[in-house]
């Protein structure tokens, strides 16, 4: 699947926008590791306009690795230095006007373009790391060190593999809901909410295992993790395609 293709748009929950996508990216290798923790913990460090979506009662955390490739604007050629990167987002899931979505504490990528450029457009807390991936077999052997200038230590050390059959997760399912969401949230400067769109082909997953050496990125968004293993999902490829943001708020 290509960006050249009809959009996967049947399955989202509301139509895509009508204007043109502006972004396509494919994400590639990518793992969930997910922590359960009461709504509280997350409160103060989620916008008061965002309502914290919740399953069974519990939010979650994410903390996500992966390859970003293909990166092509729309009508353009792809941008020397912009096709692909690493990164690694913290996130949780929030819900605004009944359209869950994304909140992200954090996006940590190796490309400073990229970081910058998503600082400007998307709003979103891009920082610049030094990020190395290898394939080690079957396993994917991932690292992460935070290097932006005057922000806060953060690290990721881990050695993540598949581990199961590939399936499409159920509505009403806690896999479905912390992977089948079509937006993300973001602030501005000036604490103007913003919503951006996305489409893409329901999620293949396919249960996981990792051994993670070092995790501090939630930690320098100011969230403690529980002492508990995380819920693990590996994803080998998801094409992406991308809106720009409408400012809601």
């Amino acid at each position: 699947m290509s960006e050249t293709e009809p959009l996967p748009a049947a399955h989202r929950p509301w139509p895509p926008p009508r204007e043109p996508w502006v972004m396509f990216q494919v994400w590639e290798d990518l793992l969930f590791a997910h922590w359960r923790v009461p709504v509280e913990v997350l409160r103060p460090l989620v916008p008061a306009g965002l309502q914290i979506d919740t399953f069974q009662g519990w939010a979650w955390v994410g903390v996500v690795p992966f390859n970003i490739t293909g990166i092509r604007m729309q009508l353009l050629p792809p941008l020397p230095g912009l096709t692909g990167f690493l990164e690694v987002n913290v996130r949780t899931y929030v819900t605004l006007e009944d359209k869950p979505g994304v909140w992200f504490f954090s996006l940590d990528a190796e490309n400073p373009l990229a970081v910058a450029g998503a600082r400007a457009l998307f709003h979103l807390p891009y920082y610049n790391a030094r990020i190395s991936l290898v394939r080690r077999g079957d396993a994917i052997v991932y690292a992460s060190h935070r290097s932006h200038a005057g922000a806060s230590d953060a690290d990721l050390e881990l050695e993540y593999a598949a581990a199961g059959p590939v399936a499409e997760p159920e509505p009403g399912t806690l896999e479905h809901f912390l992977t089948e969401r079509y937006c993300l949230y973001a602030l501005d400067t000036r604490e103007h909410t913003y919503r951006c769109e996305i489409a893409h082909p329901r999620w293949r997953l396919q249960p996981a295992e990792a051994r993670i050496q070092a995790n501090t990125l939630a930690q320098a968004a100011g969230i403690a993790l529980p002492n508990a293993p995380p819920l693990l999902h590996y994803s080998r490829r998801q094409p992406a395609w991308i809106w720009r943001p409408r400012r809601i708020h």
